[in-house]
């Protein structure tokens, strides 16, 4: 079921990591970083930093992120 996720590499933190998301949560990402007027990276940068759970994948708290954005 993994052929559905679509992988994206980024530095985070001086390091290179990849992430896998469902493509309708990496639209609803770029959108919201664009409506912030910055780079998905600088998004993703934010919120991985903000994680208040750090044990909490990466994945996990980028689609939690997009969920919120569609609630609010």
């Amino acid at each position: 079921m993994a052929g559905h996720l679509e992988k994206r590499s980024l530095s985070l933190a001086g390091h290179r990591t990849s992430v896998a998301l469902e493509p309708a949560f990496w639209r609803a990402l770029e959108e919201a970083a664009a409506r912030q007027g910055v780079s998905l990276a600088t998004l993703v940068r934010s919120i991985d930093a903000s994680r208040v759970t750090p044990a909490m994948p990466l994945a996990s708290a980028l689609r939690l992120h997009a969920l919120e954005l569609r609630r609010g």
